[in-house]
C-alpha cells in the first residue's frame, strides 16, 4: 500500500501513520499548485520540486507521478533523471497524449503503443540505479477497451517496465482478467470515489496485484474539512463550533517533530557556549 500525499507535511504524516511507501499524487499536487483540475497544467519543474521536498522528510520509498514524461522520449529521459536525483524511488509514466487528464476523467486520448514503449525504454536507460523502478501505466482501457490495454501492458513489459499499471478498470472482473493476462508485478489504483471499485488490500492480493496506490483519500478528506471549516467560520462569525475538529498545539508539534528541532537548538546553543568559554580562556 502506497499512501497518497501531496507535500512534505502530508508525506511525513503518512509515514508517521505507518505507510510502507508514499505515493506523490500528480492530481493532488497539480490542484495544490494551481488550484485547478488535473489536466496537465503543472510542469516537470514544479513536480520535481515537490518530490524533492517530500523525499527530504521520508525514510520509506517515494513513488512519484511523472505524467507522460512531459514530452517525447528525450523529455521522458530527463524527467526520470530529475526525479531520481530529487530522491524518488519509483516513477509512474503513462501513455496519454500531452497535455494529459486525470486517469478517472472522461475525454482521455492515448499515443501509439510503439511510441510509448520507446518512452519506457528511454526511462529505463535514464535511471542511475537499478533499484529505481519504472512503472508503465496505460489508459487504453477507457479509449480502446480491455483487450488493447492488456496488449499494451505486455508490450511495455518487453520495453523494460518494472511494474505495469492498467488504469481505471470499472469492475472486479476486469481487474481479475488484468492479473491473469498481464505480466506481474501489477499495480492497482484505488482512487477514492473514482471508477475502480474500492476493494480491500487483502482481496487485491488474492486477485493478483502486488502494489496499490491510494492517491487521493487524504486530499479529498482535507478538502471536505477545509470547506466545512471556512463555511462555518464565515457563516457563524465564530470559531466555537470548529475547535473540536482541530488538532491541539501539542499534537501539531508532534506531527511537525518540533521536539527534534528543539533538541538541535539545545545542542548548538551548548556548542556556542563551549566555544565562547574556549575563546575566553585564550
Amino acid at each position: 500500500m502506497a499512501i497518497g500525499a501531496w507535500d512534505a507535511l502530508t508525506a511525513r504524516m503518512a509515514q508517521q501513520a505507518g505507510a510502507e511507501a508514499v505515493y506523490m499524487s500528480g492530481s493532488c499536487v497539480s490542484s495544490s499548485v494551481h488550484g485547478g483540475p488535473d489536466i496537465g497544467l503543472t510542469t516537470m519543474t514544479e513536480m520535481t520540486r515537490r518530490a524533492r521536498q517530500m523525499a527530504g522528510v521520508l525514510d520509506v520509498p517515494l513513488i512519484v507521478d511523472g505524467d507522460t514524461g512531459y514530452g517525447n522520449e528525450l523529455n521522458a529521459y530527463r524527467t526520470v533523471r530529475e526525479y531520481e536525483r530529487a530522491g524518488a524511488n519509483a516513477i509512474q509514466l503513462e501513455d496519454q497524449t500531452f497535455p494529459k487528464r486525470c486517469g478517472h476523467f472522461e475525454g482521455k486520448d492515448i499515443i501509439s503503443a510503439p511510441e510509448f514503449a520507446a518512452k519506457i525504454e528511454a526511462a529505463t536507460d535514464a535511471r542511475e540505479s537499478e533499484d529505481f523502478l519504472v512503472i508503465a501505466r496505460t489508459d487504453a482501457l477507457a479509449v480502446d477497451g480491455l483487450d488493447e490495454a492488456i496488449r499494451r501492458a505486455q508490450l511495455y513489459k518487453e520495453a523494460g517496465a518494472d511494474v505495469l499499471f492498467v488504469e481505471a478498470p470499472t469492475e472486479r472482473e476486469e481487474m481479475e482478467r488484468v492479473c491473469r493476462e498481464a505480466p506481474s508485478p501489477l499495480l492497482a489504483n484505488l482512487a477514492a470515489k473514482g471508477k475502480t471499485p474500492p476493494i480491500p488490500a487483502e482481496e487485491l492480493t488474492d486477485i493478483g496485484y502486488d502494489m496499490a496506490i491510494y492517491p487521493s483519500d487524504s486530499f479529498k478528506a482535507a478538502l471536505k474539512t477545509i470547506q466545512d471549516t471556512y463555511e462555518t467560520l464565515i457563516d457563524e462569525r465564530s470559531q466555537e463550533n470548529i475547535l473540536d475538529g482541530m488538532v491541539e498545539w501539542e499534537e501539531r508539534d508532534e506531527i511537525t517533530e518540533m521536539g527534534d528541532v528543539e533538541a538541535l537548538e539545545a545542542k548548538y546553543a551548548a556548542a556556542k557556549d563551549r566555544y565562547a568559554d574556549r575563546e575566553a580562556e585564550n
